[in-house]
């Protein structure tokens, strides 16, 4: 990859459509809500999809700002808003998705060692390795600090027994991410975080089937599970710290900032074919029309806001704890969005299944039920409230003072 500069993202940005036009293939371009949940599927990728994924993968793009010594793209943020850019010009999405990407290797290029970033890193840039996140068990939920789940020393080798909960995606993933106790002494210093197999004996991934229908979470069961020592990700019991940050790259992609073209709708436009226009061509309802432009301008000043930080934390080595902030205000406009979406709908948003039900329409009520999980997955919004308190408005902790 040439090195453009500030001053030659003009010349960046013609790289970078030529190649997508060479490379994005033209039957992807076609539907783009199918393209999406292409990505999203746990199924092996197939045909013209798993070309493009392969070719971006090869090219490091699935990962832009990622060091190219590992594979990723090298780019500036500059670069790479710009390759944002023309991919949505052209239909493309990013086929390189997961918790490798946006969660685990930000983690690792930081807190990793030299043989673990290269032992792992090149694997989640090819999209080749599903990863999933074992943190929360059935007794530490919010007060994620007080797990069980322990990880004895065997000398080479950590010897790992416990139970974890919530695990997303764990039925389908090859490797967890994973806080165990290494010292039952302490409470957040007696911490670490591994990695290890979800193929091996003594793990086993339980569904857990949710009122949306679906069962994205599982319940995930170690059993004298062998973790070599090489697999430990920063120091001994220093694992709450790489867990912080972990969580910090969590949050900040659950800011609305990568939601894909398709999932950009207009509601009024949508709403406009289940209440009708008025003789102005406006949405009939006029109540309904000031909600719905209330949430519209919700999620721009959003956007706003996610930009104007990402500016702002250039100088900064990754996201902090203003990814609380996103996090809540994301998942509020997707809520309000979703309960508007059912109300313009009337009794058509109130379907389950059957051939009265529209796909879309049979779609927004199940996403309507698991967007309810937005305002816990991630940590409580009770928990981002918390951090916002103390560590943005630097409020006193009132639990410590009495």
């Amino acid at each position: 990859m040439a090195d453009f500069g500030d001053s030659g993202l003009d010349a960046f940005r013609a790289e970078a459509r030529d190649w997508l036009e060479a490379n994005f293939p033209a039957s992807l371009r076609k539907d783009l809500a199918a393209l999406e949940a292409m990505v999203m599927s746990p199924e092996p990728p197939k045909g013209d999809f798993a070309l493009w994924k392969e070719r971006m993968g090869a090219k490091g793009w699935g990962v832009p700002t990622w060091p190219a010594q590992y594979g990723g793209g090298g780019l500036s943020r500059e670069q790479a808003r710009v390759l944002q850019q023309e991919m949505a010009a052209i239909g493309a999405v990013n086929p390189i998705v997961g918790m490798g990407v946006s969660m685990f290797g930000p983690t690792l290029l930081e807190y990793g060692t030299e043989a673990q970033k290269q032992k792992y890193i090149p694997d989640i840039v090819h999209g080749r390795i599903r990863w999933c996140q074992g943190f929360s068990e059935p007794g530490a939920g919010s007060d994620l600090a007080s797990l069980q789940t322990r990880a004895e020393d065997k000398g080479d080798h950590f010897l790992v027994n416990g139970q974890k909960i919530w695990t997303s995606g764990a039925q389908w993933a090859d490797m967890i991410f994973c806080l165990v106790r290494t010292d039952t002494t302490k409470k957040h210093e007696g911490i670490s975080f591994v990695v290890f197999s979800m193929r091996q004996p003594g793990v086993e991934a339980r569904p857990i089937r949710l009122i949306a229908g679906n069962s994205p979470f599982c319940e995930t069961f170690i059993t004298d599970v062998k973790v070599p020592k090489d697999d430990l990700i920063g120091p001994l019991n220093g694992g709450w710290s790489v867990a912080k940050r972990l969580l910090q790259h969590e949050r900040s992609g659950m800011d609305g900032a990568r939601r894909g073209p398709a999932q950009k709708v207009i509601l009024g436009q949508v709403a406009k074919r289940y209440v009708g226009e008025d003789d102005q061509g406006r949405l009939a309802d006029p109540d309904l029309r000031t909600r719905i432009v209330m949430n519209e301008m919700d999620q721009a000043a959003l956007q706003a806001t996610v930009r104007r930080a990402a500016q702002e934390a250039k100088g900064n080595s990754g996201p902090s704890a203003t990814t609380s902030i996103m996090k809540n205000a994301n998942m509020k406009i997707a809520q309000d969005r979703a309960e508007l979406t059912l109300e313009f709908m009337g009794h058509q948003g109130l379907g389950w299944e059957g051939q009265d039900f529209a796909a879309a329409e049979l779609s927004a009520v199940r996403g309507w039920l698991s967007g309810k999980a937005g305002s816990i997955y991630g940590g409580s919004n009770e928990v981002q409230n918390n951090i916002i308190s103390k560590r943005i408005l630097g409020l006193p902790d009132l639990t410590q003072s009495r």
